[in-house]
């Protein structure tokens, strides 16, 4: 129903969002002003143990720094009741003491009608729970028991029987004085194109009613019971109530489940969904015998933002899981992704459960693997690689893909694993791995390897792999320093932040405590106060450190420009470094093992490519105005204390 203008403002108004999320969550009161009306709490929305998830109430708003769920006072009713919008919003009117406004006269005819078809679907359920029991069903009922479904469950999920007769159900409605328009209008019914007596749609079928999240029945499916039936299931047609695109298979058992923290498992047919709920999996959906439409992958994405697609363990279920791999990818975001469960070979939920119980089910339920790298099977699997051009084929698939993720962050964080798996994928085991020997020795301008280990090499730190690196360290140092002088560039730099991992423990400890300030941007210099204890003292040691007091952008602390200009640049080098810094991983594993100078000379000129990447960045940028006597002198003092010095064994 539409709501007049001003109504929804009117209702937050009323209603203080603090008052509704104060009792899903417990107030730090140490971080909290109530006067002011900014409350702080662990989120309700993730496990965590610090006070990241922020309430104001004077805008009415929350967010989480972080999983960064966000919303007002409806939608966190809507996330954390497992509610639709107009029920938060009748929910909330209670509270406000406001009466929900008047539906307009087509609206109130419109739902009349669909309550009248509600209720031929409900006599139709009785009818059939009936029927059930007969003399007729007694195959039916076999049928059941040897499926395991005992009485409680028959009457759990309403099961039922259509007699195999043309009139049993429109004579049942009809005697009951319902009108030969609604029993059609519901889809219980066939009228001929002749003219002739209209018929039941459902004969000599086992029953299964269909209701939508507000428990109401809007449709059935029926499994034949003849094995030569046309078709073995058959559900009821598009009418007024029921639109197979928009409908799941107990969503509304399964939505009140989620809310009770349960993992949303989508299955693919009647029985799958109640064998896993007969076992304990109460949060299982189905969709009716299609495959799973975007309407349906948005309603099972608003009872669980991540929910398991349990794919029947044969070609055809493989299939269906690239195509809803294909269909999410546009949609996909942080607070909503796919995980897919692959069972074994010919086998579906029920029979997983037949055969090992509710503990065969949920091990296969926590090895689901993510979307990526269902994406990336579906690239790889039964493929060979054995010339450029299949693997240039291969980057070509992986970049469509890519390409259809509208999440610029999200994208580049698939990118990222995606890269990873390729590398994990094409490099040759160790034990096979020889020595890189050049094709045109003395060519022009080619250095070949020296022929034998030098003692110096393997007196470096990056061949003994034992030092860190104090480049990368200092890097980072400057990083959250210049963030500490200027805090009014957090949120822009919010997700750069994220995606710069410290790789020293203190580094981020004071990275998290970063990510977790309130949205409000404090006073230049005054951030400090606001970090827990750890975070506030790794603060105060990062801002005392040499090369840092004498970087410009935290002495100058007025210019929030330039400080942003060369934030950009360190964090543009801090990931270029650890673009290549895997490969020289890789490489001084390798020279660990087999201690031979082609691999030396491979890191030599790896890293010599990385700093000719780094000078080219310096040379397009502007100069940030460093003070390269003071730096050089900072460096000089490092180099005098040792710093350099591996760490003796």
């Amino acid at each position: 129903m539409s709501l007049p203008p001003g109504f929804l403002d009117e209702l937050r108004n009323r209603v203080s969002i603090s008052s509704i999320v104060g009792r899903k969550v417990t107030w730090d009161m140490r971080k909290s002003n109530q006067a002011k009306g900014d409350f702080w709490a662990p989120c309700p929305f993730h496990q965590e143990k610090s006070a990241s998830f922020h309430v104001d109430d004077r805008k009415g708003f929350y967010y989480c720094f972080g999983c960064h769920a966000k919303g007002d006072t409806l939608k966190f009713l809507c996330e954390t009741e497992n509610m639709g919008f107009m029920e938060a919003v009748e929910v909330l009117a209670r509270e406000a003491g406001m009466t929900m406004p008047a539906r307009d006269p087509r609206a109130a005819e419109k739902a009349d009608r669909l309550t009248e078809l509600a209720e031929v679907m409900e006599g139709a359920v009785r009818f059939f729970r009936t029927q059930l029991n007969s003399g007729a069903a007694s195959a039916a009922r076999d049928y059941l028991r040897g499926r395991g479904l005992d009485a409680k469950t028959l009457e759990r999920f309403e099961i039922g029987f259509a007699p195999d007769t043309r009139h049993a159900l429109w004579a049942h409605l009809t005697g009951a004085g319902v009108s030969a328009d609604r029993i059609i209008d519901a889809g219980l019914a066939i009228a001929p194109d002749d003219g002739g007596k209209p018929y039941d749609r459902f004969r000599g079928r086992i029953i299964f009613p269909i209701r939508d999240t507000r428990g109401r029945c809007i449709a059935f499916g029926g499994r034949a019971m003849d094995p030569n039936a046309r078709a073995k299931y058959l559900n009821s047609p598009e009418t007024e109530l029921f639109d197979k695109g928009r409908s799941l298979y107990n969503a509304g058992p399964a939505r009140a489940a989620c809310g009770k923290d349960q993992p949303l498992v989508v299955a693919e047919g009647y029985m799958d969904v109640i064998a896993l709920v007969e076992a304990g999996f109460a949060a299982a959906v189905a969709p009716l015998g299609t495959a799973i439409t975007e309407d349906q992958l948005r309603m099972i994405w608003r009872i669980s933002p991540e929910p398991v697609i349990a794919l029947d363990g044969d070609t055809a279920g493989l299939r269906a899981g690239y195509r809803l791999m294909d269909l999410a990818l546009p949609l996909l975001s942080a607070e909503q992704s796919l995980r897919f469960c692959l069972l074994p070979e010919k086998m579906d939920p029920d029979d997983v459960l037949r055969a090992g119980g509710p503990g065969a089910m949920q091990k296969l339920l926590d090895g689901a693997v993510p979307l990526v790298q269902l994406l990336w099977q579906r690239e790889t699997e039964g493929q060979v690689f054995d010339s450029p051009e299949r693997r240039a084929a291969l980057d070509k698939r992986l970049r469509n893909a890519l390409a259809h993720i509208s999440d610029q962050s999200l994208r580049s964080h698939y990118a990222e694993e995606l890269r990873r798996l390729q590398f994990a994928f094409f490099k040759p085991p160790r034990a096979r791995q020889a020595p890189w020997t050049p094709k045109a020795r003395g060519a022009k301008g080619f250095t070949p390897p020296p022929a034998h280990a030098l003692q110096a090499t393997r007196a470096t730190l990056l061949a003994n792999g034992d030092s860190g690196d104090i480049a990368e360290r200092m890097r980072e140092e400057i990083i959250l320093a210049i963030l500490l002088a200027h805090p009014a560039l957090l949120d822009l730099f919010m997700a750069d932040l994220e995606r710069a991992e410290m790789r020293a423990s203190g580094h981020e400890v004071l990275r998290q405590a970063l990510l977790a300030l309130p949205a409000t941007k404090p006073a230049p210099g005054d951030v400090s106060p606001l970090l827990p204890d750890p975070a506030r003292l790794e603060a105060t040691r990062i801002l005392e450190l040499g090369h840092v007091r004498i970087a410009p952008p935290v002495r100058n602390r007025s210019d929030d420009e330039f400080a942003r200009k060369c934030l950009k640049e360190e964090f543009a080098k801090l990931f270029s470094r650890r673009g290549v810094a895997l490969e020289l991983r890789e490489a001084t594993e390798d020279m660990a093992e087999l201690a031979d100078e082609g691999l030396t000379w491979r890191l030599r000129q790896a890293a010599e490519s990385r700093n000719r990447a780094e000078r080219s960045q310096l040379s397009d940028s502007a100069d940030l105005g460093e003070d390269r006597a003071a730096l050089s002198g900072e460096l000089q003092r490092l180099i005098e204390s040792e710093v350099w010095v591996k760490r003796k064994k």
